[in-house]
């Protein structure tokens, strides 16, 4: 099959799922239209830079959600309200990709701004996009035209990818057709195994990691103001924050809040590299309002830490609170606290949760499972 995505090339999130079909034996020919410059480690057959929405103003390598707060901050706004603006130019490059290319399948591997570019541009062949975590809840409803953008997809798309079972639902209601096939994978396309698996032993170590780095929809000073409360009662506990080094907010909070010597702010660490980091964790936090099914917060269960994440619609199709995890108020930060403190002080739960999420992880998210099946999915609607 020859197969067109349409992506943000520097994503892990894109990068594993292309990543199945690109190295797979299926034969099939793998083409990126990128949405911003970056470098891959696997091969494809053809990469075009196709920015939108601002996307092109400077090169990034760097990897979504790795930008300081208050630059993140004004970025999304202006994305928000002019990205779109730049849609129908930007769908004239990719037209010619795509008249170049004469692909089986186009995929667009999330909605803004993938989602939006590609439903402009006259595809004539099977079109699927993918809804990431907050497309539906955050995004969509932000502006005028994210909204009119969003709908557009909707009506336009053969078939549709979602994280969660709750953006199916969503879909419908922002226009998709009750007909329309649809799947529900993790984004990444799931769990690699061989990368995310649970330690030898179970871990000693009072280790606490926030995994999500600065994004609008997590509330990280919640999670900072939590870890005094933590303290007082586990002074011996250790909190790590991938994706959080040089970030200045981050710097003042921990002065503010007395807490640096508790504190490691972490640069980004290569995906490839993270089951190490969560094997020695006992609790990984994920304090967002807004959220899918977090690659990160699974990917944690799945190396056997101990979850805590904001309570959510989505996220309870993953965790049952009191049993494999915890849910709770992300504006809160006693309750986080409180939260970090049963899990840091019951090892029975952690244990038991660990064997609940093990067989969860298994079942639902191991990706080689679900990859097979985005294939058939694929070949069904081709």
């Amino acid at each position: 099959m020859r197969i067109l995505f349409v992506a943000d090339g520097r994503s892990p999130i894109s990068q594993n799922w292309i990543r199945y079909f690109a190295e797979g034996d299926r034969g099939d020919e793998v083409y990126l239209a990128s949405t911003f410059q970056c470098e891959l480690d696997f091969p494809v057959k053809q990469l075009e830079f196709t920015p939108v929405a601002f996307s092109s103003v400077k090169k990034q390598t760097t990897r979504p959600g790795s930008a300081s707060s208050r630059g993140l901050g004004l970025r999304t706004l202006v994305r928000r309200w002019l990205g779109p603006l730049t849609i129908p130019r930007s769908a004239k490059k990719l037209q010619g990709f795509i008249d170049l290319v004469q692909p089986d399948l186009v995929h667009a591997l999330r909605v803004p701004y993938e989602g939006m570019l590609a439903s402009k541009a006259k595809i004539k062949v099977p079109f699927i996009a993918s809804i990431w975590g907050n497309d539906f809840t955050l995004h969509a409803p932000s502006t005028p035209l994210m909204k009119s953008y969003t709908r557009h997809v909707m009506q336009r798309i053969d078939a549709l990818h979602a994280d969660c079972e709750r953006d199916i639902r969503l879909a419908h209601e922002w226009g998709l057709g009750e007909e329309k096939p649809t799947l529900v994978t993790p984004g990444n396309g799931g769990i690699r195994s061989d990368v995310f698996y649970s330690p030898v032993e179970p871990v000693k170590n009072p280790v606490i990691i926030n995994p999500r780095g600065f994004r609008s929809y997590v509330r990280n000073e919640v999670f900072f103001r939590s870890i005094p409360l933590v303290l007082a009662k586990h002074p011996d506990a250790k909190f790590i924050c991938s994706s959080m080094q040089g970030e200045v907010q981050a710097s003042r909070w921990l002065e503010e809040l007395n807490i640096k010597h508790a504190v490691e702010l972490r640069a980004p660490i290569p995906h490839t590299e993270m089951g190490e980091v969560f094997r020695g964790a006992q609790i990984v936090v994920s304090p967002s309002v807004h959220d899918g099914t977090p690659n990160s917060l699974i990917e944690g269960m799945a190396c056997g830490c101990f979850p805590i994440a904001g309570d959510l619609e989505s996220i309870r199709e993953w965790i049952t609170h009191g049993r494999n995890g915890l849910l709770v108020n992300p504006n809160d930060p006693q309750a986080l606290a409180s939260a970090i403190l049963l899990g840091l002080e019951r090892e029975d739960l952690r244990r038991d949760a660990a064997g609940l999420n093990a067989k969860i992880i298994s079942a639902r998210a191991e990706y080689e499972t679900n990859m097979k099946r985005v294939a058939s999915f694929y070949e069904a609607i081709v």
